[in-house]
């Protein structure tokens, strides 16, 4: 099956409605959703009204844009941020110093998603990728048994060999504590490489989950369009919010 999944449900009104406007189209099946942001309280109140399949969209990287959160949960977010932000290398690394910082961090975010769509989340995924940084790997604070995205899927010859090794183990770590789907592909990716033939043969007979942003431009206009469409219209859909079960 083909799940397409939108993020940054939440972030801003603009992301927000377009993600909604595809959602109502159906050409996506679920959301990611960022709480503690500027549009968090009616993206919810949206989702609510909707029906729309929601899990939560971490952040650890970018500033909080809402109001009403605790000043200690500021504090120890842009503490993770500025460590994260420093450069690539910093999501690999483990910082036994941001360990509690970290641990609040989730839970705060969890709880907020569970006041705002009055359940706890049934998926989680990273703004950035960074439910998969170091931190989150090696202090497992997400809870097990849990949806949780999986790494990105590149055939041989697309990554380096000690690239995808890497990839593999991460994955291998990931799927003893939680549930993945089978691949995990990204739009923008698919669409410049011309990998979605490649998407479509595997959601044949695998769990896929392609990540959109319908916030841009290339993206909203494929999602929308008849060959995106029709693309659906030969596969089993599923959500990231009820098992992999086709909907």
């Amino acid at each position: 099956m083909l799940i397409v999944n939108a993020d940054d449900w939440g972030r801003s009104r603009a992301e927000t409605n377009a993600a909604d406007e595809c959602y109502k189209a159906g050409r996506i099946t679920s959301v990611s959703a960022m709480v503690f942001m500027e549009d968090s309280e009616r993206a919810a109140n949206i989702a609510l009204a909707n029906g729309v399949k929601v899990g939560l969209h971490l952040n650890f990287t970018q500033e909080f844009t809402g109001t009403g959160y605790a000043k200690a949960l500021g504090d120890r977010h842009r503490r993770i941020a500025r460590f994260l932000n420093r450069n690539k290398c910093a999501q690999l690394l483990y910082n036994p110093f941001l360990r509690d910082d970290f641990t609040y961090c989730y839970r705060a975010q969890a709880d907020e998603f569970k006041r705002l769509y009055g359940r706890p989340p049934s998926h989680v995924d990273g703004h950035h990728h960074m439910h998969l940084c170091g931190n989150i790997l090696w202090n497992p604070v997400i809870p097990r048994g849990m949806k949780v995205r999986r790494n990105f899927s590149f055939w041989p010859g697309e990554k380096s060999l000690l690239n995808r090794a890497y990839r593999r183990l991460l994955d291998r770590l990931l799927s003893r504590r939680y549930q993945l789907t089978d691949y995990f592909f990204d739009l923008t990716q698919s669409l410049e490489q011309n990998k979605l033939p490649r998407v479509q043969a595997l959601a044949r007979s695998s769990a896929v989950e392609l990540m959109t942003h319908p916030i841009v431009p290339m993206e909203f206009e494929y999602l929308i369009g008849r060959e995106f469409e029709a693309l659906l219209e030969r596969l089993s859909r599923g959500t990231l919010c009820s098992g992999f079960v086709g909907a």
